[in-house]
């Protein structure tokens, strides 16, 4: 019995060490998210202003450029997946490793598929799979910067330049995590590279300023506010790599968002459930320990009636 109640609150001890754990990467995660938000809201002035100038020149521009252009017989793809580097974050790593697994199932009969990955997790899921990785980056998924995302958008655009006949690829897919809310994060498939040229009527400024897939192309009025030297499709050389730059940082600082959020609502799960665990640890304690005390009481007069019993009588 002693044995027994000595367990229950050496395990309740561990439990309430657990809980101090959780909650403090809960409250850590709770306050990372908030940056996390405001630095999404930082960048979009640039990207609504990338977009609005890309629009432009891609309005007068009547040639195809190499990251517009489409191969009407791909045959090999690229697929970039955005994970976490640490665990804990409940199924956001494995939402976005599933939506890649059915995105490459689906090109896969048709086309030969590379794989670039962003992320710990990833790496390990392929790694433990025997899978080849063409490419990774890891140690900054819920802290990327532009420098993160150039690096990535670098490499993409040169394997997208690259024939495939040497190593490079005719279509590039990105699958990363979209922060809706708190409580709603959705994987999301966007191709990212060649890039699509679209009406804004039917994209919003506001899309594309998020990174919706395809280039807006402007109405008349903004024509007048841009002069274009030395030439439109100069201007494009220059713009169109850092509109993928700018897409790719775009879905990674989501994608930190969402795995904030995501680890946010795990800790606060584990942290819940530690607290029922120690109370029910507590209430067995209690009653372990109740069952000890009665057992001594119905002992100690046992043996003092025996006492009495035996003793000689006067």
């Amino acid at each position: 019995m002693a044995s027994n109640l000595r367990e229950l609150r050496e395990r309740r001890n561990s439990v309430a060490t657990t809980k101090k754990i959780t909650r403090a990467m809960e409250l850590i995660a709770s306050s990372r998210i908030i940056k996390a938000q405001n630095t999404v809201k930082a960048a979009s002035p640039y990207s609504l202003e990338l977009t609005r100038a890309l629009s432009a020149v891609a309005a007068h521009a009547h040639e195809d450029h190499p990251l517009t252009s489409i191969n009407p017989d791909p045959k090999r793809s690229a697929v970039l997946v955005i994970t976490s580097d640490r665990g804990l974050a409940g199924a956001y790593s494995s939402n976005v490793i599933r939506a890649a697994e059915e995105l490459t199932a689906a090109i896969q009969p048709k086309q030969e598929i590379a794989t670039y990955l962003c992320g710990r997790k990833a790496v390990q899921y392929f790694e433990f799979r025997g899978r080849k990785i063409d490419h990774l980056w890891s140690g900054f998924s819920d802290s990327p910067t532009y420098r993160d995302a150039k690096d990535v958008a670098n490499r993409l655009i040169e394997d997208f330049l690259r024939p495939t006949d040497e190593g490079g690829v005719d279509e590039i897919h990105m699958v990363f995590t979209e922060f809706e809310s708190m409580l709603t994060q959705t994987p999301k498939v966007v191709r990212l590279l060649p890039l699509a040229v679209v009406d804004p009527e039917d994209t919003p400024e506001s899309q594309l300023a998020e990174g919706d897939p395809g280039v807006g192309v402007s109405n008349e009025e903004i024509f007048h506010e841009y002069h274009f030297e030395p030439d439109p499709m100069s201007v494009l050389d220059e713009l169109l790599p850092l509109y993928v730059i700018n897409r790719v940082h775009y879905a990674l600082l989501q994608s930190a968002a969402s795995e904030l959020a995501s680890r946010q609502r795990a800790m606060k799960a584990a942290t819940d459930n530690a607290e029922q665990l120690i109370q029910t640890l507590t209430r067995q304690a209690n009653q372990a320990r109740q069952a000890a005390i009665t057992q001594e009481i119905t002992e100690i007069v046992g043996g003092a009636a025996a006492l009495a019993e035996t003793a000689p009588q006067e």
